[in-house]
């Protein structure tokens, strides 16, 4: 792992690193914010994962977290959303492709030999979160923004019992009959819906997946909130299921980061309260 920067910050440390990725094939960065801590001690995580077109700069630049992390005593990690570099496969539009792995493991050429990001985050990066910085994985949460939103639920619903507490900007709920998901699923899956459905957040729960329960923030003037995002489709599965869902709809915001930054702290302390409990 290699440093890129390291900043003073809340009486705690944001640096940014970089790793050579044996998932995807490419070095990939990501950020870490480390709370001011007493040596030798373990502190809970809080996992962010981004949106589309996004890189781990958006959230460590405008996300507002780190007073909350301070206070609350919470290590913020931040990755990438795709592989990049020379020789990793793009697309010219900017809803696929680097900046748009929508956190799966690709299985159709030519995007199967670097897009694993599922792989990517469900397994290595936190193997080197454990060991390189003084994360107690026992006590974990998720959340993201949009794409990112997408990420941290079905992530969380496919490890049961992993995370303590889950959360979610503006997430795309059912990406399987929604224009971005279905282009995304369709390029990196293949046109079988069947193998879709581990990466939809209302088809795993309607299959049987379960979290304890969910926190979501959208912004009532979000552009993409009845086409893309349909938070509607998530209050069903979880009403169906019995999944206690505190679905909050903002007035007056939108899909940014003026909206993120807004709520994100008040996202940190809920999941603080359940990562200590």
């Amino acid at each position: 792992m290699e440093t890129l920067s390291t900043h003073k910050a809340h009486g705690g440390v944001q640096g940014v690193y970089r790793h050579a990725s044996a998932a995807t094939g490419t070095d990939m960065i990501f950020s870490v914010y480390v709370p001011p801590h007493a040596a030798g001690a373990k502190l809970p995580v809080l996992w962010y994962l981004s949106g589309l077109t996004c890189t781990h700069a958006n959230v460590t630049d405008k996300g507002e977290y780190r007073r909350a992390c301070a206070e609350q005593g919470v290590i913020f990690v931040a990755p990438d959303t795709s592989p990049r570099g020379e020789g990793v496969p793009d697309d010219e539009a900017y809803d696929f492709g680097q900046g748009a792995g929508f956190y799966v493991d690709a299985t159709e050429a030519p995007w199967t030999s670097h897009f694993q990001m599922r792989d990517y985050i469900e397994r290595e990066l936190p193997e080197l979160i454990a060991a390189e910085f003084p994360a107690d994985l026992a006590r974990q949460g998720i959340t993201g923004h949009s794409m990112g939103g997408h990420g941290a639920l079905t992530v969380a619903l496919r490890n049961p019992g992993r995370f303590r507490s889950v959360s979610a900007f503006a997430p795309i709920v059912a990406p399987s009959v929604v224009p971005w998901g279905e282009k995304a699923l369709a390029g990196y899956l293949g046109t079988d819906r069947a193998a879709w459905r581990r990466y939809d957040a209302c088809a795993l729960i309607l299959d049987g997946a379960r979290v304890p329960e969910l926190l979501v923030d959208v912004g009532d003037a979000d552009p993409f909130l009845h086409e893309q995002l349909r938070p509607e489709l998530l209050q069903a599965a979880c009403d169906a299921a019995h999944i206690p869902l505190t679905l909050r709809l903002q007035p007056g915001y939108d899909h940014s980061y003026y909206f993120v930054s807004s709520f994100l702290a008040d996202h940190v302390a809920w999941h603080a309260l359940r990562l200590k409990a």
